[in-house]
C-alpha cells in the first residue's frame, strides 16, 4: 500500500518546526500560517475563532492534499492588528475557553467531559458497518454511542 504510516500523522519530524509563519508581500497586514501535523479539526476551530477577532477581515484554512498532514491557515487583519496578534490571541482565547469549559463540567455527575479517552472503532456486524464511539472519563462513567442512541452507564468503581 502506498499510504503513510500512521504515526506519520502525529510525530512532527525533528528539525520541522510545529507553526511556520509567511508574510505575504502583495497585500498589508496578511500572513499565512503553517501549522504541521493537523487536520481539520484545528483549522476550523481556529478559523471560526480568528472570526470572533474584529481586526481580523479574513481568515481562512486549507489542506493542501489528504495525505499531507499540514495545514496552512491565512489571516488578513486591519492596521490595528497584525497576523501574527491575531493568531497568537486566538491561540490565547482558545486555551481560555477550554479551561473554562472543563472547570465548568468538573465536578458534574451527570455531564462527561471528555478527557481520558476516546475510542473509534469501526466494527462490522452482519448488516455492513456501524460507528461505536465511546468516551471514558476515569473508570467512573462511559458514554456510549452506537447506530446514534446514547446511553450512559455509571461503573462502581
Amino acid at each position: 500500500m502506498n499510504a503513510p504510516d500512521r504515526y506519520e500523522r502525529f510525530v512532527v519530524p525533528e528539525g520541522t518546526k510545529k507553526v511556520s509563519y509567511e508574510r505575504d508581500t502583495k497585500i498589508i497586514n496578511a500572513a499565512s500560517f503553517t501549522v504541521e501535523r493537523e487536520d481539520h479539526t484545528i483549522g476550523n476551530i481556529l478559523r471560526m475563532q480568528l472570526h470572533r477577532d474584529d481586526n481580523v477581515l479574513f481568515a481562512g484554512y486549507k489542506l493542501p492534499h489528504p495525505l499531507k498532514y499540514k495545514i496552512i491557515v491565512r489571516i488578513h487583519t486591519t492596521s490595528q492588528s497584525s497576523p501574527m496578534q491575531a493568531y497568537n490571541q486566538a491561540i490565547n482565547d482558545l486555551d481560555k475557553e477550554l479551561d473554562h469549559l472543563k472547570n465548568a463540567f468538573e465536578g458534574h455527575d451527570y455531564i462527561l467531559l471528555v478527557v481520558c479517552q476516546l475510542i473509534l472503532a469501526f466494527v462490522s456486524d452482519f448488516n455492513g458497518i456501524w460507528l461505536s464511539l465511546q468516551i471514558i472519563q476515569g473508570s467512573t462513567k462511559w458514554l456510549t454511542c452506537s447506530y446514534g442512541v446514547l446511553e450512559i452507564e455509571s461503573q462502581g468503581v
